[in-house]
């Protein structure tokens, strides 16, 4: 995350310096940019990663109606996104 960091650091300190007395700072539109081009790649790089098979399975058990047996109800529910 060290690029995340840098960019953190560059939004804080040219917030400071846009900042006056009685004034609110902010992130100028470049900073803001580049701030989610990061958070984008670091989200999309997440996604890939898919969800942990034994997540999956746990998913699955929560599917089935309690009681119930589960018989044809998992068959019924893998289609589900």
């Amino acid at each position: 995350m060290g690029k995340l960091d840098q960019l953190m650091k560059d939004a804080k300190s040219q917030a400071s310096r846009s900042a006056g007395p009685g004034k609110q700072g902010g992130l100028n539109a470049e900073i803001q940019s580049r701030i989610g081009h990061q958070l984008r790649a670091m989200y999309d790089d997440v996604v890939r990663q898919g969800v942990p098979d034994r997540f999956a399975e746990l998913i699955r058990k929560l599917d089935i109606p309690e009681g119930g047996a589960g018989g044809d109800q998992t068959t019924k529910n893998e289609g589900r996104s």
